[in-house]
C-alpha cells in the first residue's frame, strides 16, 4: 500500500504540468455551487432575518461581488505556482505548521460535504415517498429513526454518499465534466418551477413586500449587512478551496473572467430567480418556502417531481465532490504524506462526513446561521493570512517559511476575535460578520508578526520534501 500512497500524493500535490481549464470551467464551478440545493436554502433563509424581498436580492448580489473578489485573490498564487491550497498555505505557515490550516480546512470541507449530501438525500426521500406512499411512515424520525434521521433518510443518505464516493474515484477530470453539465441543468429546472408557480398564481406577481420587514424597504441597513455577510460566509468554504482548481487555469485572466461570469453576473439571475420563486410561494402555500425540494414536493405531477429532483441530485453530487471532497482529500494527503494516499484519504473524509451528523447542523434557519458563523470564524483568519502573505508581506517571492509561529499566533488570535460575538456580551450584533472579523484580524496580525521576516524568505520550494513523499 505504501508505494501506491506515495504515487498518489506525488501526482496530486505536485505542480500541475498541464493548465487547460478555461473560463467556462470556472463559470460552471460557480454555477453548480450557486444553484445547489444548499444555495437555494441559504438564499431563502435570509427572509428569516425579517428582510423584504428587494433587500434579500441586493444582499445576494452584493455578497456575490465580494466572493468574486476574494476568490480571485485566493486563485492567483495557486494559478501562478501550480499547486493546491494545502501547499500554498506553507508560504506563511511552513511545512510543519502548515498541517494545522490544512486539517482545519479538511474538517470544514467534511462538514459541508455532509450537509450537502444530507440536503440532496432529502430530495430522494421525498421522491420515494411520492412514488411509493407506503414508505411515508419511514420518513418520520420520531417513529422509525435513530440518531436524528429516519430509516428512509439513512437509506437515501448512505446511498448518495456511496454514489459520490464512486464518482470521486473516477478522478478530477470526470468531476470536471460532471459539473460542466450540472449547472445549466439546474437553471432549466428552476425556470420551469418559476413558470409553474406563476401559472398557479394566475400569472399575477404577489409583490416584493413579504417577511417581517414587509412594507419598510430601505429601513434595515444592519439586517441587510448581516444578510450580505451570511452570503460570504456560505461561500467561504468553496472560496478558500478555489485554489485547488485555479492552479489548472490557463491564465489568471481566464480564472478572473470565469469568476466574474460565475458570480456577479450569474448571481444576478440566481438572486432574481430565488427571490421570485420564494415570493410566489406565499400566496400559494400561505408562507415563504425557501427549499426548492419542498416546493417541488407540492406539485401534483409525479413525473415532473421525479425529473426535477433527479436533476437537483446530479447537481448536488457534482458540486459536493468538486467543492468539498477533492479539497478535503488533498488536505488529508498533506497531513500524512507517504502514509495516506488519494483513495485512503477519500475513505477517511467520507466516513468523517457521516460521523459529524450534518442534519443536526443545518435543519433550521437558526442552526444554519450558527453553523455558517462558526465555520466562517475558522476560515476567515486562514484567508486573511494567505492574502497577507501573498500580497502584503511576500508578494512575488515564493518559498516556505522555516517557522510557522507568526502565522499560528495570528490565526489563533483572529479566530478568538471572530468567535467573540458568541460569548462576549454586547457583541451579538457582529455574529454574522465572523468571517470578516477573522479575515481582517488575521491579515493585520500576520502583517505585524511577520514583518521582521519580510526581506528574508526561506529558500524552500512549494513541493513535498523527499521525506514527505
Amino acid at each position: 500500500m505504501r508505494p501506491h500512497a506515495h504515487a498518489g500524493n506525488r501526482d496530486e500535490l505536485a505542480p500541475v504540468s498541464q493548465k487547460d481549464w478555461g473560463w467556462y470551467d470556472f463559470l460552471s464551478y460557480w454555477m453548480t455551487d450557486v444553484h445547489s440545493i444548499g444555495g437555494y436554502v441559504m438564499a431563502g433563509s435570509l427572509f428569516a432575518l425579517g428582510l423584504p424581498a428587494g433587500q434579500v436580492f441586493l444582499a445576494l448580489v452584493a455578497g456575490s461581488l465580494l466572493v468574486c473578489v476574494f476568490a480571485t485573490l485566493v486563485a492567483v498564487p495557486s494559478q501562478k505556482q501550480g499547486v493546491p491550497f494545502a501547499l500554498v498555505i506553507r508560504n506563511a505557515f511552513g511545512p510543519a505548521a502548515g498541517r494545522v490550516p490544512a486539517a482545519l480546512r479538511a474538517l470544514i470541507a467534511m462538514s459541508w460535504y455532509g450537509i450537502q449530501t444530507w440536503l440532496a438525500s432529502n430530495a430522494v426521500c421525498i421522491l420515494l415517498a411520492r412514488l411509493v406512499p407506503s414508505l411515508s411512515p419511514f420518513t418520520r424520525e420520531n417513529i422509525y429513526g435513530f440518531l436524528g434521521l429516519s430509516v428512509l433518510g439513512w437509506v437515501c443518505f448512505l446511498s448518495l454518499w456511496a454514489i459520490q464516493l464512486m464518482i470521486f474515484r473516477r478522478g478530477v477530470e470526470t468531476i470536471r465534466r460532471f459539473f460542466d453539465l450540472a449547472g445549466p441543468a439546474i437553471y432549466g429546472v428552476m425556470m420551469v418551477l418559476l413558470a409553474y408557480l406563476f401559472w398557479c398564481n394566475h400569472w399575477r406577481w404577489p409583490g416584493l413586500g413579504f417577511g417581517a420587514g414587509a412594507g419598510h424597504e430601505g429601513s434595515h441597513p444592519l439586517l441587510w449587512a448581516n444578510a450580505t455577510a451570511l452570503v460570504v460566509s456560505y461561500f467561504s468554504g468553496p472560496m478558500l478551496n478555489f485554489g485547488d482548481y485555479a492552479r489548472k487555469g490557463r491564465s489568471v485572466g481566464q480564472v478572473a473572467l470565469g469568476n466574474f461570469l460565475g458570480l456577479p453576473l450569474n448571481f444576478l439571475f440566481f438572486a432574481a430567480l430565488c427571490v421570485a420563486t420564494t415570493a410566489l410561494t406565499v400566496p400559494l402555500f400561505g408562507s415563504a418556502l425557501n427549499d426548492p425540494v419542498e416546493i417541488i414536493s407540492r406539485i401534483g405531477n409525479t413525473e415532473i417531481v421525479a425529473i426535477a429532483i433527479l436533476t437537483f441530485l446530479v447537481a448536488a453530487a457534482g458540486i459536493n465532490i468538486a467543492a468539498n471532497l477533492v479539497s478535503g482529500v488533498l488536505d488529508l494527503c498533506v497531513l500524512a504524506p507517504g502514509k495516506i494516499g488519494w483513495r485512503g484519504a477519500g475513505w477517511i473524509f467520507s466516513l468523517g462526513s457521516i460521523a459529524i451528523m450534518p442534519w443536526r447542523l443545518y435543519n433550521n434557519p437558526a442552526h444554519m446561521h450558527m453553523t455558517l458563523d462558526l465555520l466562517a470564524a475558522v476560515i476567515g483568519p486562514i484567508f486573511g493570512i494567505l492574502v497577507a502573505e501573498s500580497y502584503a508581506v511576500r508578494r512575488d517571492c515564493v518559498g516556505q517559511r522555516k517557522s510557522g509561529v507568526p502565522a499560528l499566533l495570528a490565526m489563533c488570535l483572529a479566530a478568538l476575535a471572530a468567535l467573540a460575538p458568541g460569548f462576549v456580551p454586547g457583541c451579538e450584533a457582529l455574529g454574522n460578520f465572523s468571517w470578516f472579523v477573522g479575515a481582517l484580524c488575521g491579515f493585520a496580525l500576520y502583517v505585524v508578526f511577520a514583518y521582521p521576516r519580510r526581506m528574508h524568505p526561506a529558500p524552500q520550494t512549494l513541493a513535498l520534501t523527499p521525506v514527505e513523499e
